[in-house]
């Protein structure tokens, strides 16, 4: 009875968990874009074998959106039950009626009037194509089910399932402030594509919780191991990589340089990119020449593991000016903007100029996933640097500006890193971040470690009339930790800034552990709900190595990097 109980276990837990991954990718797949007119009279059970539709409100049980997750999977699964068909089966269908709503539906065509609503619409069909994207990738790597690799699974699901809430988000906010019914009429063309990405992120989460809560004994995960040995390190972190982060700019060997005084190959950034292979596994070396760029880089989705060395974060700029005054949505000011997937920046500055008065004008947007930034700087005013979605690490980094000047929906940690308040326009305050997550198992956060949050010259001469705070809510369930780090005393001593009223206040997740300096004291803070205190078992939790499980894939590349808490 023993070996029967084992097998049983064993065969439980291959089951729950390949449901989980299975069902969770045509969940999504269809939050996508599937949307066949709302109906629900399509779901008749009795058309369906009874182990389909057990299976079906089994897996719906801990949704948030339970009708609609019921209804949809019904649909969509047919009577196949074998989980690559399912799966292939819920993507194409996803593709093929994105494709078609995006294309066909007069509602969107109507959008095309209103100038910032037709930007709108065209940052939706892309961010589409993103959440699309995330699908095929979680596809692609799932493979042949391992329950030893579970965890990896599940967090790796959960980061693009994240992403995928995230564009969405982000094709609505661009519709803020523009005339006409368009953004009411596409929040309800997306009300059902939201509600089922919610759903798999839960689907996903609650199963997995379950699972590890139990007492089944599921094997220990393998790559929780430090990587010290040489046949664990990721097959993309070469010895070239690891010398190329330790170079001088007299000792790279770059497959290409970029240098405005015609010493290199070409002397602008975007000429260089054409030389970049398309989803390339091989390290693709940038080497950018002291001097100041001004141009729009997008590295996009093809881009792939790239890395871009500079001679200084004050000596190789990029440099930009778009910004929302003159009618650019925040999504597309950016200067710089990075996409592809394992991308490295070291050296080098990215700038957008223009101006407090011009409102959001992002000089850096990342959304490439296990992205590392070492020695960079980024300067701008509100909105500076767009942390969009993905896992991300920030090394040594200056980031300057006024409003939500760190913003975004990534999991994201900043370590050793310094944050400069700039002098905002006379009836202004300024905001050092706003995260941005919109579902409550969403795996993003802003995360700063052993920082040091100060002011500029010009803007600690009108402190006191334009107030500084360490974050606001910009959505109901931003998540901002900040700990070991130096705050200097223009910070208010409530801390935290309201957002609009009430508004995410409750429900957000904020806090602060082990800071130092006059702007440290917590005894004033804002004495919202959503402003936790940490013990230090929890604050370990948001350390790169458990939060973005970096000894994995940061550690290995040899950058200074500390994987639990800093020593200070």
């Amino acid at each position: 009875m023993a070996g029967n109980d084992g097998n049983q276990k064993k065969k439980k837990i291959a089951i729950m968990g390949a449901s989980a991954l299975i069902l969770v990718a045509m969940v999504v797949a269809v939050a996508v874009g599937v949307n066949k007119g709302g109906s629900d009279d399509h779901h008749d059970s009795g058309s369906k074998p009874s182990t389909s539709s057990k299976a079906v409100q089994t897996i719906c049980q801990p949704t948030d959106y339970r009708e609609t997750c019921e209804s949809s999977l019904s649909s969509a699964a047919g009577n196949t039950t074998d989980p690559k068909e399912l799966i292939k089966t819920g993507f194409q269908v996803a593709v093929d009626q994105l494709k078609a709503a995006m294309k066909n539906s007069s509602t969107l065509k109507e959008l095309a009037k209103d100038p910032r609503a037709n930007q709108a619409l065209e940052n939706c069909e892309e961010l589409m194509d993103y959440a699309i994207d995330d699908l095929q990738e979680s596809f692609t790597k799932l493979g042949a089910f391992d329950v030893t690799k579970l965890d990896e699974y599940v967090e790796d699901l959960k980061v693009w399932l994240g992403g995928a809430v995230t564009y969405e988000q982000t094709c609505l906010d661009g519709f803020e402030n523009t005339t006409g019914e368009a953004g009411e009429r596409m929040k309800s063309i997306l009300k059902t594509a939201q509600e089922l990405t919610s759903n798999g992120l839960a689907m996903v989460t609650e199963i997995y919780n379950i699972l590890m809560s139990s007492n089944i004994n599921v094997p220990a995960p393998q790559h929780r191991r430090l990587l010290n040995e040489e046949e664990e390190t990721p097959s993309w972190v070469n010895e070239r990589k690891r010398k190329l982060l330790a170079a001088t700019p007299s000792t790279i060997k770059a497959d290409v340089v970029v240098a405005k005084d015609g010493s290199g190959k070409y002397k602008t950034v975007n000429e260089a990119l054409n030389d970049i292979p398309k989803n390339s596994n091989t390290t693709f070396v940038i080497y950018i020449k002291e001097g100041v760029y001004a141009e729009t880089v997008i590295l996009d989705k093809t881009k792939t593991h790239v890395m871009m060395i500079g001679d200084g974060p004050t000596k190789s700029v990029i440099t930009g000016n778009k910004n929302w005054a003159d009618g650019v949505q925040t999504f597309k000011t950016a200067t710089v903007s990075i996409i592809g997937s394992n991308f490295i920046a070291k050296d080098m500055g990215f700038e957008n100029s223009a101006g407090a008065e011009k409102h959001q004008a992002v000089a850096l947007r990342v959304q490439s996933d296990l992205s590392i930034f070492y020695n960079c700087q980024m300067d701008g005013y509100q909105d500076t640097l767009y942390t969009h979605a993905h896992r991300q690490f920030y090394r040594d980094c200056t980031i300057s500006g006024t409003i939500d000047f760190i913003f975004g929906d990534a999991a994201v940690v900043f370590q050793n890193c310094k944050m400069i308040v700039r002098k905002p326009m006379d009836t202004q305050s300024c905001i050092v971040t706003a995260q941005g997550r919109t579902d409550r198992r969403s795996p993003s956060a802003i995360i700063l470690q052993n920082c040091a949050i100060t002011g500029d010259p010009e803007y600690l001469a009108v402190k006191d009339v334009n107030k500084a705070y360490l974050g606001r809510p910009w959505k109901p369930y931003s998540r901002t930790i900040i700990m070991q780090s130096q705050i200097d005393g223009m910070i208010q001593p409530e801390g935290w800034m309201p957002w609009a009223g009430d508004f995410g206040i409750n429900t957000c997740f904020y806090s602060e552990f082990n800071n130092r300096g006059p702007g440290s004291d917590t005894s004033k803070r804002a004495k919202w709900k959503g402003v936790k205190t940490m013990t230090p078992e929890h604050a370990v939790d948001f350390t790169p190595g458990r939060f973005l499980r970096g000894d994995t894939w940061i550690k290995p590349t040899g950058i200074p990097y500390i994987s639990g808490m800093v020593s200070v």
